[in-house]
């Protein structure tokens, strides 16, 4: 038993010196090959510029880039103004990709029922009934995949020094809440509706079951498990954080007051992040894809993650596109200041992490991703989804 027991942790030690390896080792990804000949649109015209160039044209202060090839990291690399690889960005809606990981963790240990009407589990707040759920009720693979029929798409944040809303008034549309009231449009499960109020839900129903802050318990879910020790869902993050955290920038160059906005709703736009941290998590789906390792989720719910539900465009947590080599999952962030994208497939564990820190920053983001497909021969690259 002994033998055995040394065996299985020697393994995981093997594991584990694989996945967090130094960015760069033993991979022949170079960043060259998408630091130019990169396709930016500027007033209507198409223009093929270098990074820098790119940078200046659109108004973005710095991006910071993350590549997977080859099922690891291949580099990190960060340009413009004081960005280096550590600087962290606010990851906007790519909060609701890691939210929706934490949340299938929960689902794997019985805490959570993916079909269940979250009103049986919900104890703060309760969904409000209406002539939308009288056959269907609002589950937590509804929300997940923004088919649950529930409404308010994004959230604008909060100037620092503001009121902050509880969780219960942003759900309620409550002053001092800036958003409306988050309720059903639809009958759950009948038709997709990009829905950050969905994902406002489920923050409720993982707090509610598990007597757990949300940020906490996303660092015991997910980002402690990961390493991402650069990532936070706090509002604002620690002091030591936030003095890597970059400002958010209008489209015009222009720094938002205050530098940026706070997020009370952590799990449709709270994460702040760097993409280093963000391609750990993405290398370890592709390795639970590739059936290396079950340790932080089984396949079994990964292959559900990754399955469009409802006749939507997304999976649990992400749109998700193709089959077999060409599967690809796909998440847009956009916040007031800050914007990103990732991508991974995982069958040939190919992938790529982009925030910046404007409002242009999606422009910039498309460019990187169809330039390393391109340069790194990625199978086919559909429409870059929300």
């Amino acid at each position: 038993m002994a033998a055995r027991g040394r065996l299985k942790h020697f393994l995981l030690l093997v594991f584990l010196f694989a996945l967090f390896q130094p960015i760069g080792v033993a991979i022949a990804a170079e960043p060259g090959a998408i630091e130019r000949d990169l396709v930016v649109t500027v007033q209507g015209e198409e223009k093929r510029v270098d990074i820098d160039a790119a940078l200046t044209l659109l108004n973005v202060p710095s991006v910071s880039i993350a590549l997977i090839d080859e099922g690891r990291f291949a580099f990190a690399r960060a340009y413009g103004k004081d960005a280096t690889p550590t600087t962290l960005y606010q990851a906007a809606s790519l909060s609701k990709f890691v939210a929706a990981i934490g949340a299938m963790r929960l689902v794997e240990n019985g805490t959570l029922k993916l079909d269940e009407d979250v009103n049986e589990t919900l104890t703060s707040w309760t969904v409000p009934t209406n002539e939308f759920d009288s056959t269907q009720k609002v589950t937590l693979r509804g929300l997940l995949s923004m088919t649950g029929g529930i409404g308010v798409p994004g959230f604008l944040g909060y100037a620092v020094g503001a009121p902050i809303p509880t969780l219960a008034q942003v759900l309620d549309g409550a002053p001092p809440a800036n958003s409306p009231p988050v309720t059903m449009i639809a009958v759950p499960g009948s038709a997709y509706h990009y829905s950050g109020g969905g994902y406002e839900i489920a923050e409720a129903l993982m707090q509610d079951a598990t007597g757990k802050p949300f940020p906490q318990l996303m660092r015991g879910l997910v980002l402690d498990p990961m390493g991402m020790a650069e990532s936070s869902f706090d509002q604002p993050p620690n002091a030591a954080l936030m003095a890597r955290a970059t400002s958010g920038h209008f489209g015009d160059g222009k720094e938002l007051p205050g530098r940026f906005h706070l997020f009370p709703e952590h799990a449709a736009a709270g994460l702040w992040s760097t993409p280093t941290d963000l391609a750990k998590l993405l290398v370890q789906l592709a390795h639970t894809w590739q059936g290396f390792s079950s340790i932080f989720l089984h396949r079994r719910t990964l292959q559900e993650m990754l399955t469009p539900q409802n006749g939507g465009p997304c999976g649990l947590g992400a749109a998700v596109a193709g089959d077999g080599a060409s599967l690809v999952l796909m998440k847009r962030g956009q916040n007031i200041g800050y914007q990103g994208y990732l991508i991974l497939y995982p069958a040939t564990g190919q992938g790529m992490v982009v925030m910046t820190n404007s409002d242009n920053g999606s422009k910039l983001a498309e460019a990187l991703i169809k330039r390393a497909a391109a340069a790194h021969d990625w199978p086919d690259l559909p429409p870059l989804a929300d």
